[in-house]
């Protein structure tokens, strides 16, 4: 009786695997992917063109004069976003120049140094730092990172090269407060250090362990193993990683508003004060009307296109890295 009731479950099991899959059931599973992937793409239209609606009369009214004008004079009603921009674009980059190598480092150490009892609390302390508000990390540099930096670094700094060719000017702080485009800079690092350090780390982890062995078996070094073995096999992920931190460089507030001094003049030196398109958006938003609210629009338009530039240079590197 038995064999006959499993004979019998055996077959109905075999007609059920025999059977074809519900067609309504894959349709409305295809449709609600469809709409998912559409409503993304509506919401992100929605948003480009509320902001560039709201901005065109900024564009309209400056041109393309709007973006090569380093004025902001709300009394006159003279806008342009060209200190923005490039405040914007060279704190990012800093951070990267700073960050980066950092994450790097971290993620290699974590992978192939660190001891086994070690690894988990440092990555866990690693990753708490990106837990940590924005608003935190702009009050942190405002009151305690900015006064060290201007006692250690930029007073002395600004002693040794005032005078030099190109050095004097790049490192010279006139006024040495501890706030400027630099110190936004390292505070937007520090902010997309864990970012960058946890991704990287897990493509690292990834990759399969008969390779590293491979290499240590052939008289390979440390450094040679992550150099030609490592580095290249995730290189895709550390491209995509390192663009992530540029978007969070680049659409930073808070941290930002509070440690990059909001001057809206342009200086070649990076100790001096500048602002970014983020920072200013922040500052004047509140109070804004007309032609300055309709300029603030423009630059958060602007800020969209970059920020989509950015997405498409990381889309154009990491397809040569794959074909590479």
């Amino acid at each position: 009786m038995v064999a006959l009731s499993e004979n019998v479950a055996l077959a109905a099991r075999r007609e059920a695997a025999r059977r074809p899959p519900s067609p309504v059931g894959d349709r409305i599973f295809r449709a609600a992917a469809f709409a998912s992937a559409l409503l993304v793409l509506l919401v992100l239209a929605g948003i480009l063109a509320s902001i560039a609606y709201g901005g065109w009369p900024a564009f309209q009214a400056f041109g393309p004069h709007f973006l090569v004008s380093s004025a902001w004079n709300v009394g006159r009603e003279e806008y342009g976003a060209l200190v923005a921009i490039i405040g914007t674009l060279v704190s990012a980059l800093l951070a990267l120049v700073i960050g980066v190598p950092i994450s790097l480092g971290i993620a290699i150490y974590l992978t192939q140094l660190c001891p086994g009892w070690a690894r988990r609390p440092v990555s866990m302390t690693i990753e708490l730092l990106a837990a940590v508000p924005s608003i935190i990390y702009g009050m942190w540099g405002l009151f305690v990172f900015a006064p060290l930096f201007a006692r250690f670094v930029q007073i002395p700094v600004s002693n040794l090269v005032e005078g030099m060719p190109i050095v004097g000017t790049l490192f010279y702080a006139q006024v040495p407060s501890g706030v400027g485009v630099l110190t936004a800079g390292i505070i937007l690092a520090i902010m997309i250090v864990p970012f960058v350090a946890s991704i990287t780390r897990d493509m690292l982890d990834q990759i399969p362990t008969v390779l590293r062995e491979s290499a240590y078996g052939i008289g390979c070094t440390t450094w040679e193993v992550v150099r030609h073995v490592l580095i290249p096999q995730a290189s895709v992920s550390i491209i995509g990683a390192i663009m992530l931190g540029l978007g969070r460089a680049l659409g930073e507030t808070m941290a930002v508003t509070f440690v990059i001094g909001n001057a809206n003049r342009l200086s070649a030196s990076i100790f001096d004060p500048g602002s970014t398109i983020a920072s200013r958006i922040a500052n004047e938003f509140n109070e804004a009307d007309g032609l300055q609210l309709s300029s603030l629009m423009a630059l958060g338009c602007i800020l969209f296109v970059v920020t989509f530039i950015v997405l498409i240079i990381a889309r154009l590197l990491v397809r040569r890295a794959k074909v590479a």
